[in-house]
């Protein structure tokens, strides 16, 4: 099972227009406290607490390759004394998107995979797809594709794939029984969702998803999709090793990221935070940490949604982007590849009218701000179903990540009205 991210912009509530021609040129002067560093950041993000909206929440941010600093309040669940820090574990849901998408962008840096290849040329099955004739209608009244899946299109979510949390009618219907789903939620059974029994492998998930119809021509519009799920097996297939062994020894290994798991070993469920339901006043725990379904092996490893980890370890990540391919001394991908993976790799061609990303662009992964969004260009990132979030912004030399438990992201403002937040203190 599956749940929608923020159908906001990642930087959700950053709409106050020609905010970023207000960054101060001189350097910033560091402090050690990160509350008095960042206060407006400080203010948002343990008001939640405060209010009794959240259980725990906490800001992790980081200037060039200076060690980061965490903030925040609260614990790690409602019935838990722990608190909340750089070590706690949360679920990350779509923030593993950017996260597979390097590590394509690593074959590519290769050879081993092309940036407009098709996938067909790794993946045999996709090499006649079918097209909806009208999107989210019948699934039989369909036409052949025009143009093959490229990898770009995987990476980007203009394959024209659908999504369970996105479609509609038949066509989300035959994702779920065929149990093509992005993530997982809980061991309990949630009022209202359908029960889903997902596919065993990725194997599986590519082959069934190939018998399935488009629900758009590929490389005309941006439509959130399994498209990064679908990636983990292009990788696995184009690597010759599992995906999440591939993820382990080039990304997770050599940058240190010691705490992030697609299965959360038993010895580390004292740091896994509690995943909440907000129910008016009420937060009602669907995931708890002692009881997690991240305890348990998954059916396959979610490239577009399954990791868990630890702010401290998402930053190492973020510092890597930030240092574009190379952080603590070690370098994991070529600076070239870096920028090229945060740019934004749409043309104008691409419809993206009424979708997460209208106006603006899209890299590997994540989305890319353009010279005409409120922060103007140089801002690579996306959030998660549960309400995290994670960007760099490479103008100004920063590294951001957000972090709390409740999903849907929307029914709380935290995922939305953290990054404003956040550049009214960058930008003071």
């Amino acid at each position: 099972m599956n749940m929608m991210v923020s159908r906001r912009a990642l930087l959700g509530g950053l709409a106050f227009g020609g905010a970023a021609t207000l960054l101060p040129r001189s350097a910033f002067a560091w402090k050690a406290d990160g509350a008095a560093l960042y206060p407006a950041t400080d203010a948002f993000v343990t008001g939640f607490v405060e209010r009794g909206q959240l259980a725990g929440t906490l800001a992790c941010i980081g200037k060039g390759q200076a060690a980061a600093v965490s903030f925040g309040a609260g614990r790690q669940a409602m019935d838990s004394s722990k608190a909340v820090g750089p070590d706690t574990l949360w679920r990350l849901y779509s923030m593993t998107k950017p996260v597979t998408a390097m590590a394509a962008m690593l074959l590519i840096e290769e050879g081993r995979l092309g940036l407009d290849q098709p996938i067909a040329d790794v993946l045999p099955a996709f090499a006649n797809m079918t097209v909806q004739n009208t999107p989210d209608g019948s699934i039989t009244d369909v036409r052949p594709a025009k143009g093959p899946i490229t990898v770009r299109q995987l990476l980007t979510h203009t394959a024209g794939l659908g999504y369970n949390i996105i479609q509609k009618g038949p066509l989300r219907d035959a994702y779920n029984e065929a149990g093509l789903v992005g993530g997982q939620v809980s061991r309990l059974t949630i009022p209202g969702f359908p029960e889903i029994t997902p596919v065993p492998s990725l194997a599986a998930f590519a082959d069934r998803l190939a018998k399935l119809p488009l629900v758009y021509e590929p490389g005309t519009r941006w439509s959130y999709s399994v498209g990064l799920d679908l990636m983990g097996r292009v990788i696995e297939v184009a690597a010759g090793q599992p995906f999440d062994a591939f993820l382990k020894a080039r990304l997770f290994d050599p940058l240190g990221m010691t705490s992030t798991f697609f299965q959360v070993p038993a010895s580390e469920v004292g740091r896994l935070s509690t995943n909440y339901f907000p129910m008016g006043p009420v937060l009602l725990p669907v995931d708890p940490a002692t009881s997690s379904i991240y305890l348990d092996p998954p059916p396959m490893p979610y490239g577009g949604g399954g990791l868990v980890s630890s702010a401290r370890d998402y930053d190492r990540f973020l510092a890597m982007l930030l240092g574009e391919g190379e952080t603590g001394g070690v370098r994991i991908m070529k600076p070239e590849t870096a920028r090229l993976a945060m740019s934004n790799l749409l043309t104008d061609s691409v419809d993206r009218k009424g979708t997460f990303i209208e106006g603006e662009g899209f890299g590997a992964g994540g989305r890319v701000s353009l010279a005409d969004s409120p922060t103007g260009e140089g801002v690579y990132g996306w959030g998660g179903a549960a309400g995290t979030i994670g960007f760099v912004d490479r103008a100004r030399g920063y590294r951001v990540g957000g972090y709390t438990q409740y999903m849907p992201a929307e029914a709380l403002p935290f995922q939305a009205k953290f990054g404003e937040a956040f550049y009214k203190d960058a930008l003071r």
